[in-house]
């Protein structure tokens, strides 16, 4: 069972990090003309690939928070705000299926386990 379960908790970290990422997106969004505002981007993958070879592949999924973060390398308008409303909108669209495909798989794994508790 300790595959299974390692599984799920891969699957519901992803599906944390992307609901977090749908957060600074609709953030990012909101403050399109906010002078000054600068976007924030989620990184969790990066930090999970990181922590699997750290641990050489053995890692307790849990313990790998997403971080909210400022990449500024996005070319500043004259008002101060790097955000670009259609690149937002991407990265929404981007996100949203990333997310539905998470909670798929999450939800056929348990269709999984539950079939094989109620196989008499």
């Amino acid at each position: 069972m300790e595959k299974a379960s390692s599984t799920f908790d891969l699957l519901a970290a992803g599906l944390r990090a992307e609901g977090l990422r749908q957060k600074t997106i609709a953030s990012n969004i909101a403050n399109v003309e906010t002078p000054g505002y600068r976007r924030v981007e989620v990184k969790f993958e990066e930090l999970l690939a990181q922590a699997m070879n750290e641990g050489q592949g053995k890692v307790q999924v849990d313990q790998v928070e997403p971080e909210v973060h400022q990449p500024k390398e996005t070319p500043v308008k004259d008002n101060g705000n790097d955000v670009h409303l259609e690149i937002e909108v991407g990265h929404l669209v981007e996100n949203s299926l990333r997310h539905e495909t998470l909670a798929r798989l999450l939800a056929k794994k348990v269709r999984g386990i539950d079939r094989i508790i109620n196989t008499r």
